[in-house]
């Protein structure tokens, strides 16, 4: 590659070297072969956003690189990600000077979010996935996803049985969580000393919730996405709940906010009604909601 600095010249092709050796091999003869191209190469695909990168976890598939690995352990947490994976950089800004010299099969991307269609299309073929389009169930759009990815992988057998499995987890977690059946839920995130990040109407868990028969407390406006930030004092608007705060690398953040008497007269802390769970991410797909049934069910107690 032109000009490329040979100290990340080095590190790439040891990176490289190791690839084989260490990624899972991905059978053909399991109709693993892309259904438009026979030469297709699954073990190349790279991952420009979290949401294709867990589709294709999803189905059993490692991505070649994928953007920010070390936000991805941070903010997704599950599933981790092998130290094989090549890190190409930022999900608004990736390399694309690095993406081009790994000679990826194909390129996973976020619509509207990352760098230009164009400039993607000039490297390898691309496929790109939104995480909600309007209708505010971003799980069924996932799950349309999932199967369209499959389906472009031949490995549609793959979704069929996970989507599967995703609903036998759902009704196994109806009946564990039913405690909680008639309490409100607030779901939040801390964004720095002032500020949460909440969930609700349009949101990932939102549309859990509905399946499990599970009630948000968070009623007030949320946007696109089906989050909200707010301020701390806003949460005094939720009169009764059980709150479940999620942690993300930022637990000595919580521990200062903790301590603040604007956070000691919320409600649902007074009394003493206040979960800390591991990270989840918010705009993820199945894995993601398989993996807030797990935090919702740990939460209440319920022994796996």
């Amino acid at each position: 590659m032109k000009n490329y600095p040979d100290l990340m010249r080095r590190r790439l092709l040891t990176v490289l070297a190791l690839f084989p050796l260490s990624l899972p091999q991905f059978s053909l003869a399991a109709g693993a072969a892309c259904s438009s191209d026979t030469h297709f190469d699954v073990n190349r695909i790279v991952a420009l956003e979290w949401l294709p990168i867990e589709l294709l976890l999803t189905l059993g598939i490692i991505p070649f690189g994928v953007t920010e690995i070390a936000n991805y352990h941070r903010w997704v947490q599950q599933p981790k990600l092998p130290v094989s994976v090549l890190d190409v950089g930022s999900r608004t800004e990736p390399n694309m000077e690095l993406i081009q010299y790994i000679n990826p099969s194909l390129i996973l991307h976020t619509t509207g979010f990352g760098p230009p269609v164009t400039k993607m299309k000039s490297i390898a073929p691309i496929m790109g996935f939104t995480f909600n389009d309007g209708s505010g169930k971003p799980l069924k759009l996932a799950k349309q996803s999932l199967y369209r990815l499959a389906t472009h992988l031949g490995v549609e057998d793959r979704a069929m049985v996970h989507l599967e499995q995703y609903k036998q987890r759902i009704n196994q977690s109806k009946q564990r969580i039913q405690v909680w059946r008639d309490t409100p839920l607030l779901l939040f995130t801390l964004l720095d000393s002032n500020h949460v990040l909440v969930f609700g109407r349009g949101s990932l868990f939102q549309e859990v919730m509905n399946d499990l028969d599970l009630e948000n407390a968070w009623i007030g406006h949320t946007n696109f996405w089906g989050s909200a930030t707010i301020g701390i004092e806003q949460l005094a608007i939720v009169p009764k709940a059980q709150a479940i705060f999620f942690s993300h690398g930022n637990d000595t953040l919580f521990t200062q906010v903790q301590k603040t008497a604007l956070w000691q007269a919320l409600p649902f802390v007074r009394q003493g009604k206040v979960f800390i769970q591991p990270g989840v991410w918010f705009y993820g797909a199945t894995l993601s909601a398989m993996r807030f049934c797990d935090l919702l069910e740990s939460a209440a107690g319920v022994q796996a």
